[in-house]
C-alpha cells in the first residue's frame, strides 16, 4: 500500500509543532514577568528600539532567502516533475471528427 505521507512532511510536522510550543512558552514567560502590550509600547518610544524592531525580523528574512537561494543552486540542476502541456486546439468545434 501506498503511503500518503513523506518522512518530510513528517518532519516539517515536528518542526510546526516544537515551534509552536516555544511560541506558547515564551508568550507565557512574556506574561509572568509582566510584559504586557502597554508596557512594551513604552519600551518602543526610544528610536534604536523602533529601528531594531523592525530590522530584526527584515534581516532575517533576507538571511533566509539567501539561504534558500544557495541550497538551491548547490543543489545543481533543477528537476522536471512533469512533461511539458501538449498545446490546446484554438479551432475545436463539436462533431469536427475527432472524440
Amino acid at each position: 500500500m501506498h503511503k500518503s505521507t513523506s518522512s518530510k512532511r513528517k518532519s516539517f510536522r515536528l518542526y510546526a509543532i516544537v515551534s509552536t510550543a516555544l511560541v506558547g512558552v515564551g508568550a507565557a514567560a512574556a506574561l509572568a514577568a509582566g510584559i504586557t502590550p502597554a508596557t512594551a509600547s513604552s519600551l518602543a518610544q526610544n528610536a534604536d528600539t523602533q529601528v531594531a524592531v523592525f530590522m530584526i525580523p527584515l534581516t532575517l528574512l533576507v538571511l533566509a532567502l539567501l539561504f534558500e537561494v544557495t541550497r538551491t543552486a548547490m543543489r545543481g540542476t533543477l528537476p522536471v516533475d512533469s512533461k511539458p502541456r501538449r498545446p490546446s486546439r484554438l479551432n475545436w468545434t463539436p462533431g469536427n471528427g475527432e472524440g
